[in-house]
Formats: C-alpha cells, sequence, structure tokens
C-alpha cells in the first residue's frame, strides 16, 4: 500500500496562491520526493533563509522516524525486532500508527500498514524486479500481513506485534502527516496564510483560496500538462494517489506499486488515480490510498457511503473520465468549506 513518489509533480500539479502579492517560496527535497512551502509574511516577518534549515531539520527527524529505505530509522529498527513486548516509540510513531489503525478497522483492512513484506516482495521497496514472485511467496507474505497483530498506545508511546515477525510500512500516510507537521510549523510562526506540499500531499492554512489544478495522468512529463480538475482549497488537504509512474509491465500486464492487503497483489482495476480532500493530511493520503485499493467501483461506493471528497480518475477506451463523489464537488465550488 505504498503510495507513488512525488505523483504531484508526475501529474503536473500547479499552484496559484487567489492574492494579488506574491508568497515566500521555499523548496528542497526530503522523503525520496520534493518538498514546496509558500507563505505570504506574518507580521514581524520571517527571515527565509533561517527558516530553510529549520523546515528541513524538522522533515529530517521525520524521515529518521518512518523511512522503510534508512536501517537505522525507528520504524526499520522497529521491524528487525522479532518480539511481541511493547516497544518505545517517538510519540509520532505512535499516532501515526494510533491513526492507522483507526483506519484499518474503518476499511476491514483495505488499509493496513502491515503490507511492508508485500511491498518488498513485489519490488516496491528496496529492491526492485521486473517480474511477478511466485504464487507460494505471494502465500508466505501474506501469512505476515494483518493489521489486526499490531498494537499501539499513546500514553507512553510504544508499539507491539502481537506476531513477531509482523513490520510495518506507514509511506501511505506518513508523507501526510508530515504535510501537517510543517503546516503547524508556520501556524506556530505566525503564519496566517500557506501551502505545504510534499510529493503528492498538500496542505493549505488561512482563509484564503489556492486554486490547485490536477492534471490528466496521460500527460507526457516533458509536455505541458492538461488540467483534469481544478479545485480551491481553503484551509483543506488534498492527497493523491495512482499508478502512473511507479509499476512495471510483464506479459502484457501492468503491475502498480499500491499493493492491496487483502490479495497480496497490487491493485487492479481501470483506475489511474484518486484524489481525496479532507482537514488533515494524513487522513486525505490514506483515504486516496484506501480508494485506489478498493477500485472504481466499491472504491466510489465506500467514498460516497463516507462521506469523503474524492475525485476518481478513471481509464477508457476513450482516454480517461472523471468520477467525483458530491463532496468533491461541494469542495471544488465552495472553495473547500
Amino acid at each position: 500500500m505504498k503510495r507513488e513518489r512525488g505523483f504531484f509533480l508526475a501529474l503536473g500539479f500547479f499552484v496559484a496562491p487567489l492574492m494579488a502579492t506574491e508568497p515566500v517560496v521555499l523548496n528542497g527535497r526530503a522523503m525520496g520526493t520534493t518538498w514546496t512551502v509558500k507563505f505570504f509574511q506574518p507580521s514581524p516577518p520571517l527571515n527565509p533563509a533561517s527558516l530553510h534549515p529549520r523546515i528541513s531539520e524538522k522533515l529530517e527527524q521525520l524521515e529518521q522516524q518512518f523511512s522503510t529505505y534508512r536501517p537505522t530509522s525507528e520504524l526499520s529498527r522497529f521491524n528487525a525486532a522479532k518480539r511481541t513486548d511493547w516497544i518505545t516509540v517517538s510519540p509520532e510513531i505512535a499516532r501515526v500508527a494510533a491513526a492507522a489503525q483507526a483506519l484499518s478497522w474503518r476499511t476491514e483492512g483495505a488499509f493496513d500498514v502491515t503490507v511492508a513484506p508485500l511491498v518488498q516482495l513485489w519490488g516496491f521497496g528496496t529492491q526492485r524486479r521486473a517480474s511477478p514472485p511466485p504464487a507460494q511467496e505471494i502465500t508466505a507474505a501474506r501469512a505476515l500481513v494483518d493489521w489486526r497483530r499490531l498494537e499501539a498506545r499513546q500514553s507512553p508511546p510504544a508499539l507491539r506485534k502481537t506476531q513477531p515477525d509482523l513490520s510495518a510500512d506507514f509511506s501511505s500516510i506518513a508523507k501526510g502527516f508530515a504535510v501537517d507537521e510543517l503546516a503547524e510549523q508556520l501556524l506556530a510562526l505566525g503564519v496566517a496564510e500557506g501551502w505545504v506540499q510534499i510529493g503528492g500531499d498538500i496542505k493549505t492554512v488561512g482563509t484564503r483560496g489556492w486554486r490547485t489544478g490536477i492534471a490528466s495522468p496521460g500527460a507526457s512529463g516533458s509536455e505541458p500538462a492538461a488540467t483534469a480538475q481544478t479545485l480551491e482549497l481553503v484551509g483543506r488537504a488534498l492527497s493523491t494517489s495512482g499508478d502512473t509512474n511507479n509499476f512495471f509491465q510483464y506479459e502484457g500486464r501492468r503491475y502498480g506499486h499500491i499493493i492491496d492487503p487483502r490479495t497480496g497483489e497490487p491493485a487492479r482495476g481501470e483506475l489511474a488515480a484518486v484524489s481525496a480532500v479532507d482537514t488533515t493530511c494524513a487522513t486525505s493520503s490514506a483515504w486516496a490510498t484506501t480508494l485506489f485499493v478498493l477500485g472504481a467501483e466499491q472504491g466510489f461506493t465506500f467514498a460516497v457511503r463516507e462521506r469523503i471528497a474524492a475525485l476518481f480518475i478513471v481509464r477508457t477506451a476513450e482516454g480517461f473520465s472523471l468520477k467525483p463523489t458530491p463532496q468533491w464537488s461541494q469542495v471544488s465550488l465552495s472553495g473547500g468549506r
């Protein structure tokens, strides 16, 4: 259930503040993708030269906590511990794990952060592959995946496995959580109007709108992208999941990086991408992944029932069609209210 890196860049997302003055723009790289922070100066104004390293330092802290690529990260060390007692973790990991478990209950396991063994097996982790794994290896990896075997507590912060060889991958929620953390950092510094983006996750701060365009996933990265949908974000978060870039093809079939934990295989179907809007980026990020796993029909039904603002981009014989939920239409028309 790993989220695609840099998906907004791949889809050609753009943003323009609905204000006459220009914002301060800071950017860099972290968590395997790019980040951008835009804000209008508070009074007294902030020094961008000193703010940039503070943002980088915060992202480095979060990466050292959540990375599945760094063997010394907090999460990697938790995954390597073959124990069933409580293991002390940072408050950030405990919070994200608790939120993930709540979403797993709500989605009946379509969202499952213990999917890590399957992500690795299919070549979307630290190792790559060009063909599907043998069926017996998929079965063996599936036996190690079960969100109900991971427990989280926040006071004192700790995680516990009821199966010692369980491992977690928070990629489908961690970048969104990092966006939320940076947004809180801006607010704490007095910023009233701002924008934070890490890869495919965005959150806006304040009461003014930021016009955001979602480009067609069929557009070439070397050419200007056609806009599939435009919406105005006001103090809300937007995330997109899709299989446009991170996939491999074998014998005519496309295998995307988003794994369905219920089948042990990459999510199948005609979906190209799903975007979701919520009050927090951690939640919108998790919803986007979950809805992609559920697919165009089941995912849409679930999103409508749960009143999720979501846009489904579906592959058809003629190209792509857009399928918004009623809540999405309200967001795009009212600017996120």
